[in-house]
């Protein structure tokens, strides 16, 4: 255990909303002093392994038990054709989580907090609303990963389901933050299994390296179009964004660590992106030329499938890590949700309480548990359509989410020299189109089944087209505001090197705490950004119910 003593520098305790946010970091590999000085590589190093988990189980439990079942699915129709998807989700996976763990360090406050302080209650419950439905039905996809896993291994699912509900909330309810993340690296631990479960089935260099080449596997129709935006919102989920940052401020992370925070993100993204690969790799070449390859039904018939085809031991293996990733994957949904809720409510929600210290926060995570557990037993059809849809309606629904993501990393108020900097509004805003894009493309797609691939396609050049020649705009616009800025004060304040200027950076950076939130005059929001946000919103209405329309018209056919 890793223990780095405090040495007092006079610096103010950050407001938080919660007391249990403020203190040491307390993590799996010991404790930091709040103000402790680090200096040498091995001190160094001690102190990534103290502060990491925020990403590191955000990341990995992106491969839950629909991650799981999704990339496996692509491996099993379309062989690697659609790794390409993987290698584009990196960039966006770590702006868009840079964002999350930025905001949690700085505000020190969780993600739908800031909603409701910034934007008002009508988006707070908005938000906070789609949270809820999403990672509901998502925890249930978690509990039939369970079912279905141990249902291979020979344990039926009476006694799979309500086992595993009663682990999960033995594993949070500990009053113990150490305790709850030591055993989520144990967990995680786990996954190593994914590698040598790829090597067994023997895949090839070549055929996985073609698989970056981007390309829709017969076409652009709404059945691959479903299934890439399957893999975004598996790979880039909603639940992410608020699991982090509030995770970040329960382990009590501050702006004086954010540099291990991000080293911890990149550790995670590379961690899932390998899984992934691997998953798809498993039965894209344990599966090929079966009658099994290009007709996935569900995690638990891939089992079955490989054990048959390329042997026992890697059936049994992939039941294993769909068990682990179902596990995984529930608890940080959950604790993501009652985060959120304590988070909108402003009632404790830490893993530091104890369960008669923190009842709501524990008792929102048991009857999630609960509802999600109870509902898994429904109709294996049912379950079907319920494992289909959920990744898809996260991809939908991810272009609102990262909106209000970027539009608090603009908010000066709150972040102050941390907000986002052109070049970094430039790349997320880029990444919001895409997703915006990509979800006009699924809704036409449904919407009219016979449109041609061609007319997908320059559907989406002519989208492409109107997002470079609006950001070009707005890049124009900001240099001149930024220029006429610049001329106002040039005056008074004599030019700089280039190093003083990032001195004094450092020095702003440093020095920036976040007002308290009640103090705080909420922004008035334009027109023009009403007006897109509630464009955003009836567009995400009709998606997600086209989406639910697809997903019927599968599961009947």
């Amino acid at each position: 255990m890793t223990s780095i003593a405090a040495t007092s520098t006079g610096a103010a305790e950050p407001t938080v909303l919660d007391s249990a946010h403020a203190g040491d970091i307390v993590g799996a590999f010991g404790r930091i002093g709040r103000d402790a000085n680090v200096s040498g590589r091995w001190r160094r190093l001690r102190t990534l392994l103290v502060i990491s988990g925020p990403g590191l189980i955000a990341m990995v439990g992106d491969n839950d038990a629909g991650g799981v079942a999704t990339y496996a699915q692509a491996g099993q129709n379309y062989g690697m054709a659609l790794l390409w998807t993987l290698a584009l989700m990196v960039p966006v996976l770590y702006v868009n989580q840079e964002m999350a763990l930025r905001l949690g360090a700085v505000t020190r406050v969780g993600h739908a907090r800031l909603i409701f302080a910034r934007f008002g209650k009508f988006w707070g419950a908005f938000s906070v609303g789609d949270l809820l439905v999403l990672n509901a039905l998502t925890i249930v996809t978690e509990f039939i990963g369970v079912s279905l896993a141990l249902g291979f291994l020979g344990c039926p699912k009476v006694v799979a389901i309500p086992a595993a509900a009663v682990l999960l909330f033995a594993v949070v309810a500990g009053g113990s933050f150490r305790r709850w993340e030591s055993l989520m690296f144990l967990l995680i631990g786990v996954n190593v299994l994914i590698i040598p479960m790829a090597l067994m089935v023997h895949p090839t260099w070549t055929a996985t390296i073609d698989g970056l080449l981007p390309r829709f596997p017969g076409g652009l129709n709404s059945t691959v179009l479903l299934l890439v935006v399957a893999i975004v919102g598996t790979t880039v989920a909603p639940w992410q964004l608020y699991f982090q940052q509030s995770n970040v401020v329960d382990k009590r992370i501050t702006t004086r660590w954010i540099s291990y925070a991000r080293a911890d993100l990149a550790l995670g993204i590379v961690v899932v992106v390998v899984g992934a690969t691997a998953l798809m790799a498993v039965t894209a070449f344990g599966l090929t030329g079966t009658t099994a390859a290009g007709n996935f039904t569900d995690a638990g018939a891939v089992a079955v499938g490989l054990a048959g085809h390329a042997g026992h031991a890697v059936g049994v293996l992939f039941a294993v890590i769909l068990l682990d990733a179902s596990l995984i994957g529930a608890n940080a949904i959950g604790l993501a949700t009652t985060y959120a809720v304590g988070d909108a409510m402003g009632k404790r929600h830490s893993l530091h309480w104890k369960i008669t210290e923190a009842p709501m926060f524990y008792g929102g995570y048991a009857l999630l548990l609960g509802v999600s557990a109870a509902i898994a037993f429904s109709p294996d059809h049912v379950l079907g359509l319920v494992t289909q849809g959920v990744q898809a309606l996260a991809g939908v629904v991810l272009p609102s989410a990262t909106v209000f993501l970027v539009l608090l990393c603009n908010d000066r108020a709150l972040l102050g020299p941390w907000a986002n900097t052109l070049r970094q509004n430039i790349v997320a805003w880029t990444i919001v189109w895409c997703l915006v894009l990509l979800s006009l493309a699924l809704t036409a797609a449904t919407f009219f089944p016979h449109m041609s691939t061609n007319t997908i396609g320059w559907g989406l050049a002519a989208g492409v087209l109107v997002g470079i020649v609006s950001g070009a705009g707005v890049i124009l616009a900001s240099r001149r505001q930024y220029g006429r800025e610049n001329a106002a004060v040039s005056v008074d304040i004599p030019t700089l090197t280039r190093t003083r200027r990032k001195a004094a950076r450092r020095e702003d950076l440093a020095s920036w705490r976040t007002p308290d939130l009640s103090t705080l005059q909420r922004p008035t929001m334009a027109l023009t950004r009403r007006a897109g946000l509630l464009t955003l919103r009836g567009y995400l209405v009709v998606a997600v119910a086209l989406v639910v329309v697809k997903i019927v018209q599968t599961g009947l056919g």
